[in-house]
């Protein structure tokens, strides 16, 4: 059956004949006030979007072989161990493996000990900062002609813990010869977004203190010739609970990269590794974290995510176990295999809301980019405190919202069951940790919305 021609009987209908016939339905009502609302990074968000809502704005879209992997976390502090839990994940499904290294010492050798690593993706996380080690492990990959991501993050660092690993010249110099041993399948440089939602900035505010944060990189390398024409990086973004705002934001960012790399004379691909927020989990009926995890993993892949690594229900006040990890990962796959979201980020191209979300987050962050450079640029804004005070803001903003409850979390500040018992069950501690120490910069705290409401109905169990 021809379906070509099924709606040519119809006449087309334009925004204003739309807006017309709401406006009627309306009965007197407003039309702003009634069924506009306005998104904590001031977008104005309309009840429908039309075809006309993308004439004259640019539009990016993904690669049509782009697809995604199934990541997962593991800590490698006991080397056997975590040798033995990649084997396992990887057999289970996972596709990507995010390492997290915590001292010199790693055996790299006996980590990837009968792991098949060609077509697989890699990533680190550093806690130390030291050539040598790096240096081998860049070499081994090369030989296994693996394709990896080291993610070396040293502004990343001191945004978050207020120090240097070292001090400003050597944890540059460091980096510097790091770059220089990069490939097109092996990037040194990793921009850690995730900090940024997770204590609270706004979308525009993530795009922007990432893209300068990059750009601070940019600015370093180039000077000193350790980059040419390629220069491979990878963000790690936190997905939160606004579905197509999230989307668009990770749409943003790779636009917002490919147009900084351009202006610098480089062909240059992001690759994103995607993680749910932390800041909108909760201690009190945490199954619904499940259900928070599933939509921002769904985000994360119509956003166009390369990688994405789930969070285990119990994250937060749980150790590493065995059940939360299966049933994370296995979100992750029944979303792939069942629910058709193996080219799922082909699904947003074209979509009237997404694009126009998406082409309005980034000129807004582009906007605070510019302010940004102007004001001395990204480390500048840093130890100044401006960064810190304008998410301190944000953060601010959000949290009022939540404790009104017009931020509605299930469980928590909406239809709580008294009857929940999580005084015994605490294996980590789920809140802000406050120890006294001397820092060069006040660091970036993440900190979740419900903290404040949890610590009270602990002291009342």
């Amino acid at each position: 059956m021809n379906n070509t021609n099924l709606f040519q009987e119809f006449p087309e209908v334009s925004a204003k004949q739309w807006k017309q016939k709401i406006q009627m339905d309306l009965k007197g009502a407003d039309y702003n006030e009634t069924l506009v609302w306005e998104s904590l990074e001031g977008i104005n968000v309309k009840p429908f979007y039309h075809q006309e809502d993308l004439k004259n704005i640019p539009t990016y879209s993904l690669p049509k072989d782009h697809n995604w992997s199934v990541g997962q976390s593991i800590y490698v502090g006991d080397i056997q161990k975590a040798n033995a839990k990649a084997l396992e994940i990887l057999e289970k499904g996972a596709e990507s493996l995010i390492f997290t290294i915590p001292n010199e010492e790693t055996d790299f050798e006996a980590l990837f000990e009968g792991i098949n690593l060609e077509g697989l993706e890699l990533y680190f996380d550093f806690e130390f900062l030291a050539l040598e080690p790096i240096k081998k492990l860049v070499s081994l990959l090369k030989d296994k002609k693996a394709k990896a991501h080291l993610n070396i993050d040293i502004i990343g660092h001191l945004a978050k813990d207020g120090n240097w690993y070292h001090d400003l010249k050597k944890d540059h110099e460091i980096l510097t010869e790091l770059v220089s041993l990069g490939t097109l399948d092996i990037s040194i440089i990793g921009v850690d977004l995730s900090l940024y939602q997770n204590s609270g900035a706004n979308m525009v505010q993530q795009l922007a203190y990432g893209l300068a944060h990059a750009n601070e990189y940019l600015n370093h390398l180039i000077t000193s010739s350790a980059v040419e024409k390629s220069f491979p990086i990878a963000f790690k973004v936190a997905v939160g609970s606004n579905y197509f705002f999230e989307i668009a934001k990770i749409k943003a960012l790779r636009w917002l990269w490919k147009s900084l790399a351009a202006e610098y004379g480089i062909k240059s691909n992001c690759t994103i590794l995607a993680v749910p927020s932390k800041r909108n989990k909760t201690l009190y009926d945490y199954n619904v974290n499940m259900l928070r995890t599933t939509s921002e993993c769904m985000s994360a892949v119509l956003g166009g995510a390369d990688s994405v690594c789930n969070m285990a229900y119990d994250a937060i006040y749980h150790k590493d176990n065995e059940f939360g990890e299966r049933i994370a990962r296995n979100q992750l796959l029944l979303l792939k295999e069942e629910g058709y979201f193996i080219e799922a980020s082909q699904f947003a191209n074209g979509t009237y809301y997404i694009e126009s979300l998406t082409n309005q987050l980034t000129e807004k962050a582009l906007v605070l980019f510019k302010q940004i450079e102007k004001a001395g640029g990204f480390l500048d804004s840093l130890k100044k405190g401006m960064v810190q005070r304008k998410i301190k803001e944000s953060a601010e903003k959000e949290q009022q919202l939540f404790d009104e409850g017009k931020i509605v979390s299930l469980g928590t500040n909406k239809y709580q069951n008294p009857q929940d018992r999580m005084k015994d069950n605490l294996e980590l501690y789920p809140f802000v940790k406050t120890k006294a120490r001397k820092t060069i910069i006040e660091p970036i705290i993440e900190k979740r919305l419900a903290e404040a409401s949890e610590q009270k109905r602990l002291n009342d169990e």
